[in-house]
């Protein structure tokens, strides 16, 4: 009796092909998730491994199976994408040339007079371009308008290019073959409008292509996606799973020395909000730290800081290092695979964006310690650990 290798090498040389019979294979039956498409990418006959494949993911979603959610917004609004990851064509100067609607400006739900990028009036190929620092995922867009001289502005169609390396770029194809995918975008200046691409992206470099634009070629928005390892997920922080107990420190801050305004190590949470809404530290001193308690040991794979106010003083981490541990006593310094010295992280430039730093080298510990190295007034933090 042949076995099940054979078998499926006679199939698909002489029988599968003309239809005749259907013997099970890597694609048969379907072994991907939500609907997706599998195909057979090679066949290699060494050890267990007799096909590999991969799924077309709509909707959304990436892994093996398509498994994993993956439309995350990447950090436009929140600011983990700084202003230096984005840059554009060209930029519109208003107002005798003092309102500059700048690149960086684009960010979803912006406020303010000039709270968005518009492209030149003399730019006859506009895009904006955002540069994701390292390969991602990218599933989708939200676009929104703004208004600008009270005229509401907006993209009504628009194309998506990419890249891998910011110099050779292509865009998204249509699904029938017909070429550029053209994306429906906004009807008014306020309105959000989600588009999901067919499938996930494997990129660096992210370009938007206004097509055709309502008044002026006006823009915020935000990109969707997810890390390359699917393994990003808060770890708790934010959404309080991580009870406040598990959140200590070396030193706790109180402003005019009084207890009822104390800056204490839970309320360290990501986003948190009132007017204590942070940790800081006693002292202005190298030797502070927050530390986190997993609970149980945990792949950790990145981590997002955030600043505070402090009745109207602006404070934040400027730079850290991290330690982890899966005993708090014995603790190791993160460190970039060979280097020799603890990875110094950039933090923080101002008290509310978000600066998220992705490990090189993730690992597997159960308490985890932020060690400031630079700061901004007073050591203060907002934090969410990420991880799987």
């Amino acid at each position: 009796m042949p076995g099940p290798r054979l078998l499926a090498a006679l199939c698909g040389a002489l029988l599968c092909a003309s239809g005749l019979l259907a013997f099970s294979g890597p694609c048969n039956p379907n072994p991907c998730y939500n609907d997706a498409e599998c195909q057979v990418i090679k066949d290699e006959h060494r050890g267990d491994i007799f096909t590999q494949y991969f799924c077309k993911c709509p909707h959304g979603y990436t892994g093996v199976h398509c498994e994993i959610t993956c439309a995350m917004p990447l950090g436009m609004e929140t600011g983990a994408i700084s202003d230096s990851q984005i840059s554009a064509s060209s930029v519109y100067l208003g107002f005798m040339g003092l309102q500059r609607w700048a690149p960086e400006l684009a960010r979803l739900h912006r406020t303010g007079i000039v709270n968005a990028w518009t492209a030149s009036n003399y730019d006859k190929n506009p895009w904006i371009q955002v540069n994701l620092v390292r390969k991602m995922w990218v599933t989708g867009v939200v676009t929104q308008g703004a208004s600008r001289a009270s005229n509401a502005e907006y993209l009504k169609t628009f194309k998506v290019a990419y890249s891998v390396n910011g110099r050779k770029f292509q865009f998204i194809q249509s699904a029938e073959g017909s070429g550029d995918k053209l994306f429906v975008g906004n009807t008014d200046n306020s309105g959000l409008k989600v588009n999901l691409f067919d499938f996930p992206l494997e990129v660096q470099y992210v370009r938007l292509v206004p097509i055709i634009c309502h008044r002026g070629c006006t823009l915020r928005f935000e990109l969707l996606g997810c890390e390359l390892n699917g393994c990003a997920e808060p770890l708790g922080m934010k959404d309080n799973t991580i009870p406040d107990r598990q959140i200590t420190a070396s030193s706790i801050y109180k402003t005019w020395g009084l207890n009822a305004f104390s800056w204490y190590p839970f309320y360290a949470r990501l986003d948190k909000q009132g007017k204590f809404n942070a940790w800081t530290a006693q002292t202005n001193d190298a030797s502070e730290w927050l530390q986190v308690d997993l609970g149980t040991q945990r792949q950790v794979t990145g981590i997002i800081t955030q600043g505070a106010r402090d009745f109207g003083h602006i404070q934040y981490v400027a730079a850290y290092k991290v330690a982890y541990s899966n005993n708090s006593m014995n603790w190791t310094e993160y460190r970039d695979q060979g280097a020799l010295d603890s990875k110094i992280f950039p933090g923080n430039l101002d008290n509310n964006s978000h600066k998220k730093n992705m490990f090189e080298m993730p690992f597997l510990a159960r308490f985890v310690r932020v060690l400031p190295v630079a700061w901004h007034n007073r050591i203060t933090l907002r934090v969410e650990l990420l991880g799987c």
